[in-house]
């Protein structure tokens, strides 16, 4: 494993404050959006895009780069300021978020947008895709490696399951799931919709190779990514425990921000309290 510096952790850190900064601020300039997923996938986000995938905004279709899906395609602010602040697109696109004629949409576009791998909106089908594409790169014999941010709630897609089954069977290594598991979705928490307990044994059962993590970790995200370089005869799914709303406290944990856009009050609480978790004054 590469290790990781304290004064690079601290960077991370500081990408991941400004990535949940950006998101509240473009969803509440849109008036539409899903800030508590976008929040609870920050540190996940910023390890991948900002320092673990090989990838160049400058050449979005370089054949040798890493991929990234998000399946959990809701949470597209997260991954619309990563894209930004990487390169791909110029940071004022994001002002223009969901205007008729704007390349970001409330899910993402991978007709429209730089960096975008999959187009989003059925939950579910990104891990098929991304099984697909893994395939694909082995074929051609490329060491990129594929790269599937999940959500929770879709875990109880049988589509979910299916690609699990289709990956374990053509062992591919070159596979990485994420999954947010902030333990909360649209109408309530997961627990109580839909239970996926025992889960890190059902993706065993399903030969997938297991890491539990804190994902709000930075060093436990970068280290988990790293590992599952290491395993050569199966897909990996990293199950990263999260937070609904990570980092403002009103939203934290609850269903009502799946989905929920702050007022012009709400708005000035979170910069707040995310700039004073930032050290800002």
């Amino acid at each position: 494993m590469n290790y990781l510096s304290e004064a690079r952790i601290l960077e991370l850190e500081e990408i991941a404050r400004q990535i949940r900064v950006e998101s509240i601020r473009i969803i509440h300039r849109r008036g539409s959006g899903h800030p508590g997923g976008a929040l609870s996938a920050a540190e996940i986000t910023a390890v991948l895009f900002f320092d673990k995938m090989k990838h160049d905004p400058t050449n979005p279709q370089w054949e040798d780069r890493d991929r990234f899906f998000l399946s959990k395609g809701h949470a597209s602010a997260a991954l619309y300021v990563a894209l930004a602040k990487t390169g791909y697109f110029p940071a004022e696109d994001l002002l223009n978020w969901g205007e008729l004629n704007c390349h970001l949409q409330g899910h993402p576009d991978r007709v429209k947008t730089p960096g975008v791998e999959m187009s989003a909106g059925p939950l579910g089908h990104g891990l098929a895709v991304g099984a697909g594409v893994a395939m694909a790169a082995r074929m051609n014999k490329k060491r990129c490696r594929t790269y599937v941010m999940l959500g929770d709630g879709e875990m109880q897609a049988g589509i979910i399951w299916e690609a699990a089954n289709v990956a374990s069977k053509y062992h591919l290594a070159n596979l990485v799931a994420i999954l947010d598991y902030n333990d909360v979705q649209l109408d309530g928490s997961v627990h109580d919709i839909m239970p996926l307990e025992p889960l890190a044994d059902k993706w065993r059962a399903f030969n997938w190779h297991v890491i539990e993590i804190n994902g709000h970790n930075i060093r436990q995200v970068r280290d988990a990514l790293d590992l599952a370089e290491e395993v050569h005869s199966q897909p990996t799914i990293i199950i990263a425990h999260t937070t609904k709303g990570k980092g403002v406290s009103y939203m934290e944990n609850s269903s009502k921000w799946h989905g929920a856009v702050p007022t012009a009050e709400q708005l000035d609480i979170a910069m707040r309290e995310l700039n004073e978790a930032g050290g800002a004054k």
